[in-house]
C-alpha cells in the first residue's frame, strides 16, 4: 500500500454471530475490515469478507484457540501504526488505559459496546460500537478510518435495524 494513496478500513466489533444487512452499505467500498473481537463465529468472518479482506481479535465471549482470530493486530496503513485489541485484556478498557498501554497512532477496541472516538495528543482512540445483537438500548454502529498523508480520521455510521 503506497502511503501517496487514500486508504479506507471498516472497523466492527461486536457482532456476537450476528452481520446485519446494512453493514454491507455502512462498509461499502472498504480494503480492509479489522474486527474487535467478540466476533460470534466463522460465519461472521465469512459474511464481512463478502465486502472485503478480514482480520480478526478474539473477544471475552470468542473460543479460546481459534485460529482465524488473533489476540491483537498490529498493522501500518498509510504510515499509520494501527492497533486492534478487544479491551476486555485491560480489564475495563477506558481510552487513558488504553493510551497508556499501547503506542499505536490509531487504537482500536472493543468490548464496551459503546461508540467512542477520541483525540489525544494527536492519537485517535476508537470504539465502533456493537454491530450485532442491540444491547443496553445503544444504537448498532460500525466505523469507517479513512487515512490519508498519514493522517486518520474516523466516521461513526449507524446501522438500521
Amino acid at each position: 500500500m503506497s502511503d501517496a494513496a487514500v486508504h479506507v478500513v471498516g472497523l466492527i466489533s461486536d457482532t456476537h454471530g450476528l452481520v446485519r444487512a446494512d453493514v454491507h452499505r455502512a462498509l461499502a467500498g472498504v480494503e480492509l475490515i479489522l474486527h474487535a473481537g467478540d466476533v460470534g463465529g466463522d460465519e461472521v468472518l465469512d459474511e464481512l469478507a463478502l465486502i472485503a479482506p478480514v482480520v480478526a481479535v478474539f473477544g471475552n465471549t470468542d473460543t479460546p484457540g481459534d485460529p482465524r482470530l488473533a489476540p491483537e493486530i498490529e498493522r501500518t496503513i498509510g504510515g499509520v501504526r494501527i492497533h486492534v485489541s478487544h479491551g476486555h485484556e485491560l480489564g475495563s478498557p477506558t481510552p487513558k488505559k488504553l493510551l497508556e498501554h499501547y503506542s499505536a497512532d490509531v487504537i482500536v477496541y472493543g468490548h464496551t459496546h459503546q461508540q467512542y472516538v477520541s483525540h489525544a495528543d494527536g492519537r485517535l482512540v476508537v470504539n465502533p460500537g456493537a454491530a450485532g445483537p442491540r444491547r443496553f438500548k445503544l444504537e448498532p454502529s460500525v466505523a469507517r478510518l479513512t487515512i490519508a498523508n498519514g493522517t486518520a480520521e474516523v466516521e461513526l455510521v449507524r446501522l438500521g435495524e
